[in-house]
């Protein structure tokens, strides 16, 4: 009886590897058909895909927009509007690569590309995530001293030790939750910047007509914008949370992850899109939002996020200062056991070690160890005076530098029939990934130009 089922497992494992459908309801699909009723429907197809588009807008991406906002005013909002099908098709393509082969992308990555091409790539992630980290422990600190009056550097203990405490001791279902609440916190960025009275026309001609200059600031903020919200860390996520859904309802096993339904692939269409839609919103309206207060009044150099909220005070009132630094503090806890654990995925997805969320840490040892070594070095270095704000930027430049060639990996690998089966990127896709991956090519070298000829 053994060996019939390890042999029709075996079966079972070759159908979905070699076609990549599954003949087994995905998580999406089981939750949405226990739901009772539309509204329930409607919450329960957010999974992965919202919370990474909700990630996206952690205090780097906020620290980016608000520069862009305050040194450029309007002229940066059509960003938000070209980078939305970019994003929703990249996090898209990466919740497919999950959903199919039933691994992370670092180990897909690390059986289909050499140790030269792959450690690099994960060390720089490793690299820029810690240092990202860092700065949005700061800016969380930062932004809670607005609304109590304690010091930000005796907060940053007390932060960080939160942080852990969710990640090693809660349960991933509660984790995700956690996450998806989390994420409600952005809006307080759109209420602050219709706080801040926008001139609306301007706003809606700067989002309709780009304005580009050829400037090394202009190209600077590009950049950062681009490696702000087409961000490596959230590939990473996105793929390893498909394959942590699974996990969490059982199937602990390869050839149980592997393949996916035609139902589970449009949910998760769904879940990408509204989850980057959601960001790229916010994103907009912080924009916006210091566009419309800091730059009118010739505020543009912006020392930290909590400065930024500050001065809007005597611009659009105590309501929308508060507003943003409760965002400020919401998008942080979120975005760094995000930061942290994607770094963790991809480590332990490389080397092979034991890994996931849904582990116990006495299982998963290695897997916890990186994110707690990445969360308290990334809490040592606010004891070294470095300027949150541009800790935040320059992170956000490093990952436009680090992104394009990872999204070359990935899209080779989307179109390889022998990882994804018949679920190869239709022609769409591959028109929107292989473009989003010449855009950020591009950013990338403009901007390196302009230093090399400054």
């Amino acid at each position: 009886m053994r060996s019939l089922r390890r042999a029709s497992q075996a079966r079972a494992a070759g159908r979905a590897g070699t076609s990549g459908q599954s003949a087994v309801p995905g998580v999406r699909e089981t939750e949405m058909a226990r739901a009772p009723n539309k509204a329930a429907r409607a919450l329960r197809i957010l999974g992965p895909g919202f919370i990474t588009g909700a990630s996206d807008d952690d205090p780097s991406g906020i620290g980016t927009y608000l520069i862009a906002g305050a040194s450029l005013g309007y002229t940066t909002l059509w960003t938000a509007l070209m980078t939305f099908p970019m994003m929703a098709c990249v996090q898209y393509i990466c919740s497919r690569i999950g959903l199919v082969t039933g691994t992370g992308l670092a180990g897909i990555l690390r059986r289909h590309y050499s140790r030269s091409v792959v450690y690099p790539l994960v060390g720089g992630l490793v690299i820029a995530n810690t240092l990202n980290v860092g700065a949005d422990i700061g800016a969380i600190a930062a932004a809670i001293h607005l609304l109590i009056p304690i010091r930000p550097i005796v907060l940053i203990v007390p932060i960080t030790a939160t942080i852990l405490v969710l990640q090693l001791l809660c349960t991933y279902q509660t984790i995700k939750n956690t996450f998806k609440w989390l994420a409600l916190a952005l809006l307080a960025y759109i209420a602050s910047a219709c706080l801040a009275r926008p001139d609306w026309h301007a706003a809606l001609r700067f989002t309709l007509l780009p304005a580009v200059r050829a400037d090394t600031h202009f190209l600077s903020v590009l950049v950062a914008l681009l490696g702000t919200t087409i961000s490596p860390y959230l590939f990473f996520w996105q793929a390893s949370q498909e394959v942590e859904d699974e996990i969490n309802r059982g199937h602990r096993r390869l050839w149980q992850r592997k393949g996916t339904t035609d139902g589970e692939l449009q949910y998760a269409a769904w879940d990408t899109n509204i989850g980057m839609f959601f960001s790229n919103v916010v994103m907009y309206f912080i924009i916006l939002a210091t566009a419309a207060t800091l730059f009118r009044t010739g505020e543009t150099k912006i020392e930290s996020a909590a400065q930024a909220a500050k001065a809007l005070r005597p611009l659009a009132g105590d309501a929308a200062t508060i507003l943003m630094a409760l965002g400020l503090v919401g998008s942080g806890f979120l975005a760094v056991p995000i930061l942290t654990g994607s770094a963790a995925y991809a480590v332990s997805e490389v080397i092979g070690w034991k890994y996931g969320l849904s582990e116990k840490p006495n299982r998963a040892r290695q897997f916890y160890g990186v994110i707690a070594v990445s969360t308290l070095i990334g809490m040592g270095i606010n004891f070294f005076g470095i300027n949150e704000v541009s800790a935040l930027f320059w992170t956000a430049v490093i990952n436009g530098f680090l992104a394009p060639p990872l999204l070359v990996a990935i899209m080779v690998v989307a179109n390889n029939p022998r990882v994804m089966g018949d679920r190869v990127n239709g022609r769409l896709v591959n028109i929107l990934g292989w473009t989003t991956t010449i855009v950020m090519f591009t950013a990338a070298v403009g901007l390196a130009w302009t230093w090399n000829t400054s």
